[in-house]
């Protein structure tokens, strides 16, 4: 899995590369600087925003746990997914982490994690829906909606056997701890505590509506953020349209969740998508690229922070 992973990367950064040189490398970079520092921090600043909000919406799940502790821990998930060579599962694990190094209990912050992950999941599937609709009513011809459509269709039956199968989840987070951590794990209380933890979680209802209507929030918040981007540079489409874009494009990004980054797969996605409603391939690389930008920017200095505080504990 691990070199699966890795190849899986470096083909992934290599089409990316191919379609950046395909539509003109100058004049998408060229798109891309021309939104200036101002414009770039606007996109920065609004990342913060979603942090905030995604911060919350575990917080909504998890009571009991700092908001701030939980912003802290979402920035450090989203930093490890997008920075670094794993799946999202890596930054699960890290955003985990990084709570705990700040006083969580190792089941709290695991329990949470494996529910704020259902909420998201659950919100993201509500905003597929509503994408796969803008697509079928505003592009009714661009043959993109039966796979669409197929694709969510298995998704939302996976999560539905993953919610009634949920006790299982347990007991597959005790075989993997106790391969990872071993002795450590078992003496920490394993399995009991954690599924303790989780079936508290599990137990209320109304915090997992509450997660999953703030997290489907925070997805239309990333729409807003490549409505931004494309009238920063120029190309402004309305916002409706933009959220169907992002809708599917998110849901493509999340199907593809083992290739580290969804390298290669935003980028393409951008262009196929944003083809369909009219974004030339050029404006769509360009703000696939100011997405990483982003992504980087934040991410480093976030890796960065957490990692000193592992220094300092050590």
């Amino acid at each position: 899995m691990r070199r699966l992973s890795i190849l899986l990367a470096l083909a992934g950064v290599a089409l990316a590369a191919m379609l950046v040189l395909r539509f003109d490398a100058g004049q998408v970079l060229g798109a891309a600087v021309s939104i200036g520092w101002a414009g770039f921090a606007v996109l920065l600043l609004w990342q913060a925003v979603l942090f905030v909000l995604l911060g919350t919406a575990w917080s909504a799940v998890l009571p009991g746990v700092s908001p701030r502790l939980l912003v802290w821990g979402r920035m450090v998930r989203d930093a490890a997914t997008t920075c670094l060579p794993f799946s999202p599962v890596g930054g699960y694990v890290l955003g985990a982490r990084a709570v705990m190094l700040r006083g969580a209990a190792w089941p709290t912050a695991a329990a949470g994690t494996v529910v704020d992950v259902t909420a998201e999941i659950i919100a993201q599937l509500v905003f597929a829906l509503f994408g796969l609709a803008g697509l079928v009513l505003l592009q009714p011809g661009s043959g993109l909606a039966g796979p669409v459509a197929a694709g969510l269709g298995v998704a939302g039956l996976i999560v539905v056997v993953a919610y009634a199968q949920r006790g299982r989840i347990g007991r597959a987070a005790q075989a993997l701890g106790t391969r990872l951590l071993g002795d450590w794990f078992r003496a920490q209380g394993g399995l009991d505590r954690l599924r303790t933890e989780m079936v508290r979680l599990y137990g209320s209802p109304g915090r997992l509506l509450a997660g999953s209507a703030l997290h489907f929030s925070a997805w239309l918040g990333t729409g807003v953020g490549t409505w931004i981007t494309l009238r920063l540079l120029g190309h402004p489409v309305d916002l409706v349209s933009v959220l169907a874009l992002e809708a599917v494009l998110d849901a493509v990004i999340g199907a593809a969740f083992i290739v580290p980054g969804a390298a290669g797969v935003q980028e393409a996605g951008y262009i196929g998508l944003g083809a369909a409603f009219g974004v030339p391939p050029e404006v769509a690389l360009s703000v696939s690229l100011l997405r990483r930008a982003k992504d980087i920017v934040w991410g480093v200095p976030i890796l960065a922070a957490w990692q000193w505080q592992e220094v300092r504990r050590l």
